[in-house]
């Protein structure tokens, strides 16, 4: 079975529906049809690895009372926008998250070898560091604040394995600085480099602390890192004549004014988005195995093999000079003005300067095994 912990990179319908807007169009259009409270018009990277594993992708925690035969399955205990700090979002961080799990454990829910044969994923996906910036830290304190939210995943990791869960797989840092958020700042055309130094330091100190959790365990290999960041950049730099992309540093769905976010309508109900869904022909598709795919996702999550280990991904000396120089010495990235943010950004995470949501819109025929199941 599968417990998955974090954000909306891996929430697949925990966030409230009142005012969510994984809940309202254009989410959930590819799969399943309609708005299920996925972060994405179709599948996400909960439902990619169940299906690699053979399993389904499990019953998200609040629905939990309303198909109580599916908790033998797992749960998803991921709620979007939140962190391993407490965010913007008024919803459970991971060490409550963690908490519902241990409460079920309490309740006699899973057994001993239930846990044991099981695996958990666990997603930061960077609202720690969105909320940081909004809440006006500073460039020069990250390095700090990078080091406690790594220590915080280390201890939430081991308390997973503590409670009896065999197998714990955690995600790395994406390139933060080829989202949305900081390419719209050159009209999309290029990253910025130096936030993903940052996300690169942020994976090396996960890549020891895992190192070390794997040392100190009786368990060979317990913990293993999702290397997020490498398929990510694998898409990104991607280049062949078949696969027509506009612009991968472009939001798939972008409002049409500040104030308004993807999924907005204004008072007639008219939609204050437009969406750009890019696909690859299927005929010609470098990067799916699937003999007779429809079509596939955007996203790099099922791009390539992420169990990959510890020391697999760290950032060069050269990055960390980088980052020491620009900390010390300037000049400062450009990053967005810490102010309050808006109401639209409490309801997810890491977003674009108008609130857009960046998560990646994935499309593939899946069978969840809970279709029909109401929160």
């Amino acid at each position: 079975m599968l417990f998955v912990f974090g954000d909306s990179y891996v929430d697949t319908g925990n966030s409230n529906k009142s005012t969510s807007s994984s809940w309202m169009v254009p989410y959930g259009i590819t799969f399943p049809g309609t708005p299920d409270g996925r972060y994405s018009d179709g599948l996400i990277l909960t439902d990619f690895l169940a299906d690699s594993l053979g399993l389904k992708s499990p019953l998200p925690y609040v629905m939990r009372k309303n198909a109580p035969e599916l908790v033998r399955s797992g749960i998803n205990f991921a709620f979007g926008g939140t962190g391993v700090l407490n965010t913007f979002v008024l919803a459970p961080n991971m060490t409550t998250q963690i908490d519902f799990l241990q409460n079920l454990v309490d309740e006699s829910a899973y057994t001993k070898s239930d846990l044991q044969s099981s695996l958990s994923l666990v997603s930061v996906a960077g609202n720690d560091y969105s909320t940081y910036l909004a809440e006006g830290g500073s460039f020069e304190g990250l390095p700090g604040f990078i080091t406690r939210v790594a220590e915080q995943i280390a201890v939430n990791l081991k308390r997973i394995h503590d409670i009896g869960v065999g197998k714990v797989a955690v995600g790395a840092l994406q390139p933060l600085g080829c989202l949305p958020e900081f390419t719209a700042q050159n009209n999309f055309q290029q990253c910025n480099e130096t936030v993903n130094t940052l996300a690169e330091l942020h994976n090396t100190l996960l890549q020891q602390a895992v190192a070390k959790l794997n040392n100190e365990s009786k368990d060979s290999g317990a913990f293993v890192i999702l290397d997020i960041y490498g398929s990510f950049t694998s898409v990104l730099n991607h280049k062949d004549a078949t696969v027509k992309f506009e612009n991968l540093l472009k939001p798939c769905c972008m409002p049409m004014k500040a104030g308004y976010f993807c999924g907005s309508v204004d008072a007639k109900g008219e939609k204050m988005y437009t969406q750009l869904m890019i696909f690859f022909d299927s005929s010609q598709n470098p990067l799916s195995s699937s003999q007779t795919p429809s079509s596939i996702s955007l996203s790099p999550n099922d791009n390539k093999s992420l169990i990959s280990p510890p020391s697999s991904t760290t950032p060069s000396p050269k990055s960390f000079e980088l980052l020491h120089h620009q900390q010390h010495h300037g000049p400062k990235p450009t990053l967005p003005s810490p102010l309050s943010p808006p109401p639209e950004v409490k309801r997810f995470g890491i977003v674009d300067e108008y609130g857009s949501t960046t998560d990646d819109f994935e499309v593939r025929d899946f069978d969840l095994g809970v279709e029909g199941v109401e929160g």
